[in-house]
């Protein structure tokens, strides 16, 4: 089929890559503008720029994808079908009127479970055992379109938002390919989504990524793993702020929450609301991650510390 693609993240490389190897032509990419990024806040290209410029495909990055600049554009590709996966705007009504197969998304999530922008973190967070992804047909909504596939993947007890993330967009390119399959031969029978059962998955806010020590351990646990390996858990100690990369569950003598109450040989095991975490992966300000033991030796970590407060 031919087809224009919009994408902009990691999440989105594996589904372009998938209709390049499957033998669809992609008749243009859209990603998003370059965007400045780290300490020196230089313009970096998208990971579908890059993808998209070392295979040769015609690219476009609007301002704005509903400008009559880029709907022009997608009318001169002529796309029988027009993907979605991750890219950050919003389609207007007329572009997803202009493919005679309508524009479909790579959703990560099993839909109408997690609709918006964090699927992947808001399950781990709130303990999904089975998450997925989901083909959809899309409308003027977020997230509210018709399902025309949907495929499971199980959350492991020790998932990371990283390690989640990786087989979501690989299962998600498979599903693409053969939600293809279907609209092509007329197989494809979209169900409308319940929209009484939808639940939805906000950006993360700056204060949601504060570790709140009065907590249970088991929910600031979730909290780290969702947030690892972006943006990671933030708590703050003497004074520093301290990004929390890996933890464990760990039987804790009652104590006030954020106080470390023991040294262990892997790190140090600090109280929560209910329950205690072992803290073995760190990151203080400006410094190199490092483990929960070169913490403890470095800064000369003394049971009854408190994280979490600013003077502390």
């Amino acid at each position: 089929m031919k087809v224009v693609f919009l994408g902009t993240p990691d999440f989105a490389v594996p589904s372009l890559q998938g209709l390049v190897t499957d033998g669809h032509e992609v008749a243009l990419v859209i990603t998003q503008p370059d965007r400045p990024a780290g300490r020196g806040q230089r313009h970096r290209p998208s990971p579908i720029k890059k993808f998209a410029s070392q295979s040769g495909l015609p690219l476009f990055q609007p301002q704005d994808v509903n400008a009559a600049e880029s709907l022009a554009a997608i009318k001169e590709a002529g796309p029988d079908v027009i993907v979605v996966a991750a890219f950050g705007q919003k389609l207007g009504r007329a572009i997803l009127e202009l493919p005679p197969h309508g524009c479909i998304n790579v959703h990560a999530s099993l839909l109408p479970r997690w609709r918006g922008a964090a699927p992947i973190q808001r399950a781990i967070m709130a303990g999904d055992e089975i998450t997925g992804v989901t083909i959809m047909l899309m409308d003027e909504g977020w997230d509210t379109g018709d399902i025309i596939c949907q495929r499971e993947v199980p959350i492991e007890p020790d998932e990371t938002g990283g390690s989640l993330h990786d087989k979501l967009a690989k299962e998600g390119a498979e599903l693409l390919l053969e939600a293809l399959t279907a609209i092509a031969s007329g197989k494809a029978v979209p169900k409308p989504q319940n929209h009484q059962e939808a639940v939805t998955a906000p950006k993360l806010s700056r204060e949601e990524q504060v570790i709140n020590w009065s907590a249970p351990a088991v929910v600031i646990e979730r909290l780290v793993r969702a947030l690892a390996p972006w943006p990671g858990a933030q708590t703050c100690h003497r004074g520093r702020p301290l990004k929390i990369w890996a933890a464990s569950l760990h039987p804790c003598p009652q104590a006030n929450p954020g106080e470390i109450s023991s040294i262990e040989d892997e790190g140090f095991v600090v109280s929560c609301g209910e329950g205690g975490l072992l803290i073995t992966g760190v990151q203080p300000a400006n410094k190199e991650r490092m483990s929960g033991r070169d913490y403890i030796n470095g800064y000369q970590l003394q049971v009854g510390e408190i994280l979490g407060r600013e003077g502390s």
